[in-house]
């Protein structure tokens, strides 16, 4: 029987799962990654192909000028990243009068951004004002190609005064010219200590042949090169095309000698909690929530990678004042904290820590523990050393995307 606690699982790993039924008779907790606090960007970034990735000052002011709240925005987001009975966008809602239509239609980044890029190309709405994007390729191409609207930090002055250091001025978007933080999670290694004996620190043990047909990987692209570029003592973020090639031989390596069971998507959690798999890449959200004590969750001593889900605006938006007076708003820790506790990803709010310590020293009975758990886990609220270890994605130009993909995508695919 599976280990997983339903009322737990939000599907919120890459590709998320569908949503959850709704959940009845349960508590407000539903059952239980530096520009500092500058307020207007200096020019930063890259110069992408067919657009402009850089922005200044001017391109700031020329987006923004003359623009104001209409009252009204249109949300698209990834199943499962809010609650059930939207109380988050609710407390918006009255506190600031403006009304949100809110949609869980983002699935994958690849197939939304092939959704969009036509409309957006073409300088028309995509029919919402908000987005949720994790860092990585499809995010560099709406950068690269000027699809999203340059950030007016004047009005961001709750994120310069609570975003955690780590969610400033990230590789991905420098200065924040772009994006900000909704949520992230880690993705490091999951081990069920039923069968493995040994305590798990390094990437190298994923290459053990004593684990042989008991590893299992993700198939990602960009989280399977880069955790074979940890294993060479590579940063991701800093790599040459020559590192993935050195990599790959790697993880081609693993694969012939049998020692990988399967390259997963999501269905690895299944597989560690019952023993298919011994050992396997993981994403730390779908850790939290196991039940099972056995399966235990670190971040290699090599390295592991910070992922990145952020809100951005499309160059296209109807009412972008109001989606960047959300977007702010998200950031004042009292009305984080709600999301946090139901998302159980890492919030870019660290304060939102103490919200959730107190919470639970009022609550009660289960709702009491759970909260508890959640305050303290490092899986939530990582610690500055597993932070200082984590790594981002490559940032990728067109050319240099189709050479990565054409390295690492055979390996998964078994060619």
């Amino acid at each position: 029987m599976s280990d997983i606690r339903p009322e737990l699982v939000r599907g919120l790993t890459r590709p998320r799962a569908a949503a959850p039924p709704a959940r009845v008779g349960v508590s407000r907790r539903r059952a239980l990654q530096l520009m500092g606090t500058g307020l207007v960007l200096a020019g930063c970034g890259v110069d992408g192909q067919g657009g402009k990735a850089a922005v200044g000052r001017s391109d700031v002011q020329e987006y923004w000028s003359g623009r104001s709240g209409n009252g009204r925005l249109r949300w698209a987001n990834w199943p499962g990243y809010m609650q059930d009975d939207h109380e988050t966008i609710k407390a918006f809602e009255k506190a600031t009068g403006i009304g949100v239509t809110y949609r869980e239609v983002i699935q994958e980044t690849g197939p939304w951004f092939g959704k969009i890029q036509a409309p957006l190309a073409a300088g028309q709405s995509i029919g919402f004002d908000l987005m949720v994007m994790t860092n990585g390729i499809q995010l560099e191409k709406c950068r690269q190609l000027g699809y999203l609207a340059p950030l007016d930090r004047s009005r961001l002055r709750n994120f310069a005064a609570n975003a955690g250091p780590t969610y400033r001025n990230p590789s991905y978007d420098p200065g924040n010219a772009f994006t900000v933080p909704y949520q992230s999670g880690i993705t490091g290694i999951a081990y069920n200590t039923r069968y493995v004996k040994d305590e798990i620190t390094s990437i190298a043990q994923l290459f053990d042949p004593k684990y042989k047909g008991r590893v299992g990987m993700l198939g990602d692209s960009q989280e399977l090169g880069s955790f074979g570029m940890f294993l060479l003592g590579v940063d991701p973020e800093r790599s040459t095309p020559a590192d993935w090639e050195r990599a790959a031989a790697r993880l081609r390596e693993q694969r012939d000698r049998g020692i990988v069971r399967k390259y997963y998507t999501q269905d690895y959690v299944d597989a560690v909690s019952k023993g298919d798999v011994w050992l396997t890449m993981a994403w730390s959200g779908d850790v939290y929530s196991l039940t099972s004590p056995d399966v235990k969750f670190v971040v290699p001593e090599e390295g592991g990678t910070l992922w990145t889900d952020n809100l951005c605006i499309p160059r296209t938006a109807e009412n972008p004042v109001d989606a960047l007076t959300l977007i702010d708003w998200l950031y004042v820790p009292a009305n984080n904290a709600p999301l946090t506790e139901f998302v159980n990803y890492i919030t870019p709010v660290p304060a939102v820590r103490e919200i959730v310590a107190a919470d639970a020293a009022k609550a009660t009975g289960a709702e009491r523990r759970e909260l508890t758990r959640l305050s303290t886990s490092p899986l939530v609220f990582p610690s500055q050393a597993d932070l200082a270890r984590l790594r981002r994605y490559r940032r990728l130009t067109q050319a240099e995307e189709t050479r990565y993909q054409r390295i690492f995508e055979p390996i998964a695919k078994g060619s």
